[in-house]
């Protein structure tokens, strides 16, 4: 009877982390449209979501909490509930951040786009792209999985950069640019933030599958750990 208890509380905690994750990859995918088509109550509805991904959070931490106290975990579904405590904060600061963007969108509606919508709407793509898969990878405990996730970092710091550059040469040759770069320029900060975001929650699946802590360390230092362990 108590392991079936175990189980079912794990169980709970899982799919709660699931149904935040799908509230917020819903907010990034409703944002990015809501960026490309100006679309001032879908990026309102972002907004409007916040609140329950907020009260999630709230939820997992409970849950993994009253999990802990209850049932004193050790080894792996220790470290699975800590990591759900570590992920709740994770997946609301991207939230947050789909909220910033659905801010700016609200800011931008009706103007004249400084240039093409292209490489924004990629950058939150391929976000979108890192936190979804990162939460396949704590469910699946795919180290993996998460190690190469962690890897698209890059492209979307280059892609960042990219954008800073490009829009600060619109300033610079064109005053009457400022307020809308700016916006533009905040809305690419916060969906580096969002891949940042989702960079913790595979390091904390990193820990979760092979208990060894990553964060703070160059990726290849852990894949040789990883792979050290792995011809033991």
């Amino acid at each position: 009877m108590m392991h079936r208890h175990f189980e079912e509380e794990l169980d709970q905690i899982r799919a709660t982390i699931l149904a935040m994750a799908g509230l917020v990859e819903r907010c990034l995918e409703e944002v990015t449209r809501a960026l490309t088509s100006g679309d001032r109550t879908l990026a309102q509805s972002v907004i409007d979501t916040d609140d329950a991904i907020d009260a999630y959070e709230v939820k997992i931490d409970r849950l993994a909490t009253e999990f802990m106290v209850r049932h004193q975990p050790t080894a792996a579904d220790l470290r699975f509930v800590v990591a759900a405590i570590k992920l709740g904060p994770e997946l609301e600061r991207v939230g947050d951040n789909a909220v910033n963007i659905a801010q700016r969108v609200l800011d931008l509606a009706g103007t004249k786009p400084v240039k093409p919508l292209i490489d924004l709407p990629r950058m939150l793509h391929l976000a979108r792209a890192m936190v979804s898969d990162g939460i396949t990878a704590y469910v699946e405990r795919d180290s993996m999985a998460a190690r190469e996730i962690i890897g698209r970092d890059d492209e979307v710091d280059q892609l960042y950069l990219q954008l800073f550059r490009e829009l600060i040469t619109f300033m610079i040759e064109d005053p009457r640019t400022i307020t809308r770069a700016i916006d533009l320029i905040f809305i690419a900060r916060f969906a580096e933030r969002i891949a940042d975001q989702a960079t913790n929650i595979c390091e904390e699946v990193v820990y979760l599958v092979e208990g060894t802590p990553i964060r703070h360390q160059p990726l290849e230092v852990g894949d040789e750990k990883a792979r050290a362990r792995s011809e033991e």
